[in-house]
């Protein structure tokens, strides 16, 4: 197999190369600058002791010779800084073990032409990678490479499609070309250590001043000396990460070339489509696990839950099966998409999903592997293992209590009944899965006789016309963005048709008009939905429920806006606090916190003593809010009680903010599951 690169990764290759001679040459003349100043400064330091011997000037000889060393150390410290993996929260395992997953990991090096890796770990998560602690020195010296790969992954991929994804891994170590990544991967790391990495500099350099107020003086300067640096440097990030970025989606492709002639194009595609739906799988699973963890209830098999998982979102969202597995198309990830939009992300590291498919089609490489097997079953006694990894997944969250592990039936039967409880019904075909009844006056709509059936109120056009609404608003944003120069492009392409920066306005401006348009069409098909649902209610002698449960829900959209305004407050609040750097600053935001607090905690109270809400306000949120509505907080900038204060306070407002949203839903779920039963 030899695969070589395309035009464009050569065209980016070289770009990389240019902006890496380019960062090579600024950084030599720093270099040479502070070699330079360092030694005037010791120079100018030991002449200065020499010509008047005494205590002063021999401190300010010393703090003179430490002002050019700091900038020296400076620049040359990322030579002596090596980036270590850390590999707490993986398992690595061995041949004797594992002899079927390393024959086949085997396999796979030799036909993508690359050596085997050092060694090979297992991972909790949906995720597979190459890893290598790096160092300055890797640009020079030959590295060996660490596989990792997830079980969370393996647990949702056939053998062929595994096969390809490690093939991919390998392919960005396997063409001599592929070097010129690894460069500028090493110097931004080298441009990241000055700019970012400086803890340990800066408490040296901190303890060197705090020895006498001379030497602090020579530190200030150093100090300022080094900002000017990292301002220089700041913009060779920009240039080198811009050209690495791009080189890094080219190598993206390339690597794919690779594993689609190591294991087909099919295989590759299908893990790359499933991939989104099998990280949902295992994060949803997560946060079921989350919300039991004060009953201090974990998992006894996470793996075998995430298949679960995996299999009910595919039934729920219609993608069917093929050897126990969704089958996942483009149009199923794109199935809500409507943006008309398309900025190239000159700053994403990976192309997007799509477009990797769209390359892969297009080479259209067959292999006749029979290999359609799960890919956990190269692993030896895999339920064992899947407890053990289990065990880690949960090994770093804090229980007070010894840990209850349920068994694969009793979550099943839980988080089944969770999706349940937590959607619309069938019979809306996701109309209002993301949009709400817009409010009208019950009392104003004319009830007659109309021809609308369910099926026409909930039609596929009518849901379409829900979500090109949905994007219409999303487009407007990116596009304001653009016009504030918030998202910095020189042109973008809006429906097939590309367009400068400054014709942003004028496409906001047609979105506008379409937007308009669009909410009259949603909002008169709403009100058709009343009217069908009056009809039914007034059959069966309960029209005025109907219309008060409509008026019940439009109230409780005015409150949710009201509390979302109160939360969006504090979230502002927070963030001056997080800014704030003088004292008075800080006490001033306090009493702002304070004041906003009244407004707060009264609609705190309304939430906790409001009966739809018992059962979903969890032990832990009652303690938290209990304990913030019980105390008169001090606010003093030097009072203690701070820290306790703002953790107590700001859990308090992400807990109202849930239980806001929580309140909301159910009312609405409430509203149309009523109209549901009138049928």
């Amino acid at each position: 197999m030899n695969i070589q690169p395309s035009s464009n990764f050569r065209k980016m290759a070289v770009n990389a190369i240019f902006a890496i001679i380019t960062f090579i040459f600024v950084y030599l003349i720093l270099l040479i600058s502070g070699v330079v100043l360092t030694a005037l400064c010791i120079y100018g330091g030991v002449a200065l002791i020499i010509a008047v011997p005494k205590f002063i000037t021999i401190v300010i000889g010393i703090g003179l010779a430490s002002l050019g060393i700091m900038i020296f150390i400076f620049l040359i410290k990322f030579l002596f800084k090596e980036h270590e993996i850390d590999k707490s929260h993986l398992k690595e395992v061995y041949r004797e073990e594992y002899p079927e997953l390393f024959n086949f990991i085997e396999e796979i090096a030799l036909e993508a032409k690359t050596r085997f890796p050092k060694k090979i770990y297992l991972s909790r998560d949906v995720n597979a990678a190459v890893f290598y602690n790096s160092s300055f020195w890797s640009m020079f010296f030959p590295i060996h490479k660490n596989l990792q790969i997830g079980l969370g992954l393996i647990n949702t991929v056939t053998e062929q499609e595994l096969k390809a994804i490690i093939a991919h891994e390998f392919g960005h170590f396997s063409q001599r070309s592929m070097s010129v990544g690894s460069y500028v991967y090493n110097v931004n790391e080298v441009i990241f250590n000055m700019l970012y990495d400086n803890d340990s500099f800066d408490q040296n350099i901190q303890a060197w001043a705090n020895i006498s107020g001379y030497f602090s003086i020579f530190v200030i300067i150093a100090v300022k000396i080094i900002q000017g640096i990292q301002w220089i440097l700041k913009k060779m990030y920009g240039l080198v990460n811009i050209r690495y970025m791009a080189l890094s989606r080219e190598m993206e492709f390339h690597a794919d070339q690779v594993a689609a002639n190591v294991a087909g194009s099919k295989p590759l595609i299908d893990s790359l489509l499933r991939l989104e739906l099998s990280q949902l799988a295992y994060s949803s699973t997560l946060n079921f696990y989350e919300n039991k963890s004060e009953n201090n209830i974990i998992s006894k098999n996470i793996y075998k839950n995430q298949l679960f998982t995996l299999r009910l979102l595919a039934k729920e969202n219609k993608i069917p099966l093929k050897d126990g597995l969704p089958l996942v198309s483009v149009a199923d990830i794109n199935k809500r998409n409507r943006s008309k939009i398309k900025i190239e992300d000159q700053w994403a590291s990976h192309p997007s999903t799509e477009e990797r498919v769209n390359a892969l089609s297009e080479l259209n490489i067959v292999k006749n592997e029979n290999k359609e097997n799960l890919a956990v079953t190269l692993l030896p006694d895999k339920e064992k293992l899947e407890e053990e990894l289990t065990k880690l997944v949960f090994y770093y969250s804090a229980f007070r209590k010894e840990t209850v592990a349920i068994e694969n039936d009793a979550f099943e039967k839980e988080f089944a009944e969770d999706i349940i409880n937590n959607k619309f019904a069938e019979e809306y075909n996701d109309y209002y899965d993301n949009k709400n009844p817009i409010p009208f006056d019950p009392d104003s709509i004319i009830i007659s006789d109309q021809t609308k059936t369910l099926e026409n109120l909930f039609s596929k056009e009518n849901v379409n016309m829900v979500y090109n609404y949905i994007a219409l608003e999303s487009d407007k944003n990116t596009l304001n963005a653009i016009s504030r120069k918030e998202i910095k492009v020189k042109t973008f392409e809006y429906d097939g048709n590309k367009y400068k920066m400054k014709q942003a306005d004028a496409i906001i401006t047609k979105i506008d008009r379409e937007l308009e348009n669009s909410k009259k069409q949603i909002a008169e098909n709403d009100i058709n939905i009343y009217r069908f649902f009056y009809n039914q209610a007034l059959k069966k002698g309960c029209d005025n429920q109907l219309k008060n449960k409509y008026l019940s829900f439009f109230s409780q959209d005015n409150i949710c806006d009201k509390r979302i305004g109160i939360y969006n407050k504090f979230v502002d609040l927070a963030n001056q606090l997080s800014m704030a750097t003088q004292q008075n600053q800080v006490r001033s935001i306090f009493i702002e916190i304070a004041h906003s607090g009244v407004e707060l905690k009264s609609e705190i109270k309304t939430i906790i003593e409001n009966p739809l809400l018992e059962k979903e306000i969890t032990k832990a949120m009652k303690d938290n809010l209990n304990e913030y509505l019980s105390k008169e907080w001090s606010y003093s900038a030097n009072d203690t009680l701070n820290n306790e204060y703002l953790n107590t306070l700001f859990n308090a407002v992400n807990y109202f903010r849930f239980m806001t949203s929580r309140e909301y839903f159910l009312l609405k779920q409430d509203l149309l599951n009523y109209q549901i039963s009138l049928l």
